[in-house]
């Protein structure tokens, strides 16, 4: 049996979690969308953290072995790659059924009807090909999310299909977009066994793993029955407030975020977070407790959620942005990065005959600014600096970002982990262990609350 922490960082466009030992390394990571069930995405984020702990647990198992250690790196690699294989064909085989029966509820006519299965059944057989492609060893997929590459794929398919059977492409993605909704509102942990034992297959069935199948098969069973006993759990984030936690389990995202660069950079003494919804301005101590913050939580501006409404505008993948932006030859100034205005100023720039790199790296410099200008307030920029959040990935603002740091606080280490949309889960799990009552939390929350809460300088916090 192991005994874990357990961290949740429900954001407001991923829901993660992240499981700790009792010497507070981290067992496992889990990441999933974030939906309108709360409850359901947090569950399903604790699922995907603890089946990624139980193949780090099978990883080490394999490299003890005598026999099976110099082939642990390839043989997970196959072993990891078949799991998410399996698991991404039952999502699509749930999607597949949803469409089917909700166009047989629709009432359309006989003849209609047939086509659009016929449709549907050309769509969905292509996709089941096309995860061949995205899931085998050294492959990059597009996104970690089903959604994101099953309304990729989906889409492409939808669009050569109408092409040759005489069925509306509106239709066929209504029939997606409501199908999608109830696929993601089902977790698909439940049967990790029967993925586990098709990834298995498929390793056994390659002939440099072949002599070792029945060892393999028994280390992977014996992996899967490993109970994780769990000692505590703390939940942070966007949505923490609807977890069905007790107060003492709940932590703000400032504390969380704070604690959670320090653990992964202890050198850290500003961090900056840019989620979903909100950006964060972060000071800390040698400690990682927190010392000033300020906080942009009154729009989603310059944040994740405005990067997603430029890329459908511009009809591209969110993953995307940043490719494009870097390919920029002269940016342009962005005069906006407020959500409701991005779509009218993208089409009048685009209609005056400007680039979309150009005006991509534009709009990755103006978040970047609006990110400043909070740094600024919260205490300016101290080494070491640790950028955090899921827009961290997206390689046109960290370059805007080492651009902007470099030109007003001079060369400095700026620390970019690519775990780093996991700190404030990892930052719940370490309240989880080291402060089960919530007393540490409280009496920083009171002290950060007595120097104007939100607007507090790190001068006044200290």
């Amino acid at each position: 049996m192991d005994y874990c922490y357990i961290g949740i960082d429900l954001g407001s466009t991923t829901t993660k979690a992240v499981f700790l030992d009792e010497q507070e390394r981290v067992l496992g990571r889990g990441i999933t969308n974030s939906r309108s069930n709360y409850e359901l995405a947090c569950q399903v984020a604790r699922e995907e953290a603890e089946i990624n702990a139980r193949f780090g647990l099978l990883r080490k198992k394999l490299e003890a072995s005598p026999r099976i250690g110099t082939l642990a790196e390839p043989l997970m690699a196959v072993l990891a790659c078949n799991y998410a294989l399996a698991q991404h064909l039952e999502q699509l085989k749930a999607l597949r059924a949803e469409c089917i029966g909700l166009a047989a509820a629709h009432g359309f006519g006989a003849e209609e009807t047939k086509l659009v299965n016929q449709a549907l059944g050309r769509i969905f057989d292509a996709l089941d090909l096309q995860a061949q492609a995205d899931f085998y060893p050294g492959s990059a997929a597009a996104s970690d999310f089903f959604r994101d590459l099953a309304t990729s794929h989906y889409l492409k398919q939808a669009e050569a299909v109408t092409r040759e059977i005489p069925v509306s492409f509106d239709r066929l993605v209504g029939l997606f977009d409501a199908a999608i909704i109830r696929v993601e509102n089902h977790s698909f942990a439940g049967l990790y066994r029967d993925y586990l034992e098709f990834a298995t297959g498929k390793v056994a069935a390659e002939e440099r793993f072949a002599p070792f199948a029945a060892e393999i098969a028994a280390v992977v069973t014996d992996t899967a029955e490993r109970r994780f006993n769990v000692l505590n759990t703390v939940g942070t984030g966007y949505g923490r407030l609807t977890l069905p936690f007790a107060r003492e389990q709940i932590r703000s995202e400032i504390l969380c975020h704070g604690l959670g660069a320090h653990y992964m950079f202890p050198g850290t003494r500003t961090v900056l977070d840019i989620g979903g919804q909100d950006t964060k301005a972060i000071q800390v101590d040698g400690n990682g407790i927190v010392t000033g913050f300020q906080m942009n939580d009154r729009c989603a501006a310059g944040c994740g959620r405005y990067l997603g409404y430029i890329a459908d505008e511009m009809n591209i993948g969110v993953h995307e942005l940043g490719p494009l932006a870097l390919k920029s030859t002269k940016p342009i100034k962005i005069n906006s990065t407020c959500t409701v205005f991005a779509g009218a100023e993208l089409r009048e720039l685009m209609s005056l005959g400007q680039k979309r790199e150009d005006i991509l790296a534009g709009l990755h410099r103006a978040i970047i600014l609006r990110a400043m200008s909070l740094l600024a307030r919260s205490g300016g920029v101290k080494p070491e600096f640790t950028f955090t959040g899921g827009v961290a990935r997206n390689q046109a603002v960290t370059k805007a970002l080492e651009d902007l740091v470099f030109e007003n606080y001079g060369r400095m280490k700026i620390n970019i982990s690519a775990d780093s949309i996991f700190t404030g889960a990892v930052g719940g799990a370490l309240f989880a262990k080291r402060d089960p009552k919530g007393v540490m939390a409280d009496l920083e929350i009171k002290k950060l609350d007595t120097c104007g809460g939100a607007g507090q300088s790190a001068s006044c916090a200290a």
